[in-house]
Order: C-alpha cells, then sequence, then structure tokens
C-alpha cells in the first residue's frame, strides 16, 4: 500500500518549491483566504472570464458585485466526518478562496455566470461606446 503513496514524488515539481519558498517567506498566513487562477478572454461584445474552482459545489461559489467591483469568492470547508477518518495522508486543501476584479466598461446588471466541470464562467458584457450625435452649427 505505501508504494502507491507519492511521498516525494512532487519534490521535484517547480510549483511545489514555489509554494515551500512562499510559505517560508509568509508563513500560512494566505493559505486559507488565497487567489485561484483565472483566463480573461475579449469575446468581442464581452469578456468571458474562467475561473478554476475545482471541487466546489455551485453553492459554495459567491459573485459579489458592488460599485465597479465584481468579487468572486469560494470556501471548502473540513467536515466533522472527514475530521474523523484515518488518513495516512491528505493533500487537499481546504479554505477561502477569494479576487476581486474591475468593472469599469462592463453592463454590471448583465452579467451572467455558469459553473461546469470546475470551471466558473463569466460572461461580462462591454458598454457600448457612445458615439455624439454630430450635427452642422449655423453662421449668424
Amino acid at each position: 500500500m505505501f508504494d502507491m503513496m507519492p511521498f516525494g514524488r512532487n519534490d521535484n515539481n517547480l510549483f511545489h518549491y514555489l509554494d515551500n519558498m512562499e510559505r517560508s517567506l509568509f508563513g500560512d498566513t494566505f493559505g486559507s483566504f488565497s487567489q485561484f487562477r483565472t483566463d480573461i478572454l475579449d469575446k468581442g461584445d464581452h469578456y468571458e472570464l474562467q475561473a478554476e474552482l475545482p471541487g466546489f459545489e455551485k453553492e459554495d461559489i459567491h459573485i459579489d458585485v458592488q460599485g465597479d467591483s465584481l468579487t468572486v469568492s469560494a470556501q471548502h470547508s473540513d467536515s466533522k466526518e472527514e475530521k474523523q477518518d484515518n488518513y495516512v495522508r491528505k493533500e487537499r486543501k481546504y479554505g477561502s478562496y477569494s479576487r476581486s476584479f474591475d468593472l469599469s466598461g462592463i453592463k454590471a446588471d448583465n452579467i451572467t455566470a455558469s459553473y461546469k466541470n470546475g470551471v466558473l464562467t463569466l460572461c461580462l458584457p462591454k458598454m457600448e461606446n457612445e458615439v455624439p450625435a454630430s450635427r452642422r452649427i449655423d453662421i449668424h
């Protein structure tokens, strides 16, 4: 059974090295409240924000708009049932994740969201650039 466990397998991974370096410099203060990875695509009339939130239920994800700021937050909680199990190794992390985005130039009332296969997708419609009306000025 122990030969199936990945002891030392991640030691040469660059991300593992950077995580350890961050923990050694800052402690684990950001471990419970950190960011998640996102991609933002320009789709012409709207932006598409894709956020990686694997392992979450839709009910655990909250999207809030306040003024010109959109905040996506999600929280994993360590259930009491799992605390009673006898883990040999536990790598999954529990905690809060949050990230805020500027909504300048976005129609905040028309934002839509979907969640599928661990990816939250937000459609952020752009405000239309108003072209000033042209007019002729008479000479007196």
